[in-house]
């Protein structure tokens, strides 16, 4: 492996731009910085797809997706399905492959890379990735130990992540400043945005304090236009309130990440006003869905070409689009309200990381349809009459009752008839409810009913 001071040399020998320096640009320019998700087990697969996306699409970073195995350091397990045959695996073995493929890789297109994969310990992964001269690497020891994890303990993933974290704080000392980006997507669907932010706004004074530079902020699309715009609104000012100064914050949307439509115009169409969702909330960059996304993985011209459409919100022409602004504010101050009250009990403590263990075994940090047995799962969602997100149980989330009595409200209130949208609860199950807000964009484009029937 190469010094961190050969990898930094590398990395400005390159002739392109980092990671941290796309998203800057994008978002001193007033757009929407483009990326796909995108990884094959292959090598020679791998860097056809990356320039067959590049020369197409023109996409303002790309994806190295990593495989189930490397996320899980089976790296021996990697190795003898890539000998095998590298289209069983679901990504990209960066371990498995090496640096050198991977500076090969980062030298076959213009754009920047990161790294997306999912595991709670990436300590050989990063490693890898500083080597191959890739700038921007997703994950947190919260965000990527509770969605997809079982049994490690989330004191675990919190130190194996200060690791990387330090890592970078040295790779800023000498000059590269690596984008980490936090996994606020979770579970992906039903998150209420305080959940989200909340998880985020940890991870990032985590990482703030071990040195990192450059923090992205993912969020989910719920499908609510004033809930995502107010949720992308909202990360500039926590990162001012809850970070140290000299730290570039960037707000990451993620398009739709539950059931798509199957329809292609119906997806497209999901596509695009994610697009505009993005715009509209001061997002630094979108991670773009496809058409196929009902079916499977999508294939290279699908991706194409979902990049390509949601490229097209970045048009001067549409500069007329506008949301209430009155509306935004308003959810705004209650997602930043509901953010403070489940975060800042823990940023009071001494031991930042301890608390956080702490919190989630009592369930005052908690998220929703949780993987690992380390959270308590206990908050369940539901998306009110407008489609937004709330709280139909904040499990021991230390929500204000004002804030506890507003999503009650909200949920009560039918704005169809005017009238209580809980008059019989015995009339749905709670697994309906939560299937129709599932089904929410099915049900909107008329492919299915509340209930899942076609």
């Amino acid at each position: 492996m190469p010094s961190l001071e050969d990898s930094v040399d590398y990395v400005a020998g390159l002739g392109k731009p980092t990671a941290a320096q796309v998203l800057q640009d994008a978002r001193e320019s007033g757009r929407v910085a483009i990326q796909p998700r995108c990884g094959v087990g292959g090598h020679e697969e791998m860097k056809a797809l990356l320039r067959d996306l590049e020369n197409e699409a023109a996409p303002d970073l790309l994806t190295l997706t990593i495989d189930s195995h490397t996320r899980l350091k089976r790296f021996e397990q990697a190795l003898r399905t890539l000998n095998r045959d590298p289209a069983d695996l679901n990504g990209y073995p960066l371990v498995t492959h090496g640096w050198r493929r991977g500076r090969e890789l980062n030298e076959s297109v213009a754009a920047p890379l990161e790294i997306r994969h999912g595991s709670p310990d990436a300590r050989a992964l990063f490693d890898v990735s500083v080597a191959s001269g890739i700038t921007s690497f997703e994950g947190g020891g919260i965000s990527y130990n509770l969605p997809y994890s079982k049994a490690v303990p989330v004191a675990e993933s919190l130190a194996a992540w200060e690791d990387v974290d330090r890592v970078c704080g040295r790779l800023a000392e000498l000059g590269l400043v690596v984008d980490r980006e936090l996994f606020g997507t979770l579970t992906a669907v039903l998150v209420p945005p305080s959940i989200s932010l909340a998880i985020s706004v940890v991870e990032a004074v985590l990482a703030a304090r071990a040195g990192v530079r450059c923090i992205s902020v993912a969020y989910p699309q719920s499908g609510h236009l004033v809930q995502d715009v107010a949720a992308l609104r909202s990360i500039p000012l926590l990162a001012r309130r809850y970070l140290p100064p000299g730290v570039q914050v960037h707000a990451v949307f993620h398009e739709f990440m539950g059931v798509f439509p199957k329809g292609r115009a119906h997806a497209e169409d999901l596509i695009f006003y994610g697009a505009l969702v993005a715009r509209l909330g001061g997002a630094s960059k979108l991670i773009t869905k496809t058409y196929q996304e009902a079916y499977g993985i999508p294939d290279t011209r699908a991706n194409i070409e979902g990049l390509r459409l949601a490229a097209r919100a970045n048009s001067p022409l549409l500069d007329f689009v506008a949301v209430d602004a009155d509306r935004v504010a308003e959810e705004q101050e209650w997602i930043l309200t509901e953010v403070a009250d489940i975060v800042e009990p823990l940023l009071e403590q001494r031991d930042l990381r301890a608390a956080v263990t702490a919190a989630l075994e009592r369930g005052t940090l908690d998220i929703p349809f949780s993987a690992s047995r380390y959270a308590k799962s206990e908050v369940i969602p539901k998306r009110d009459a407008e489609g937004a997100i709330r709280y139909l149980s904040a499990g021991s989330l230390p929500l204000s009752g004002r804030a506890l009595r507003r999503n009650d409200a909200l949920l009560r209130h039918d704005a169809r008839t005017g009238g209580s949208g809980a008059a019989d609860p015995g009339l749905r199950s709670l697994l309906a409810d939560l299937t129709g807000d599932i089904n929410y964009f099915l049900t909107l484009f008329g492919e299915t009913d509340r209930e899942g029937t076609s």
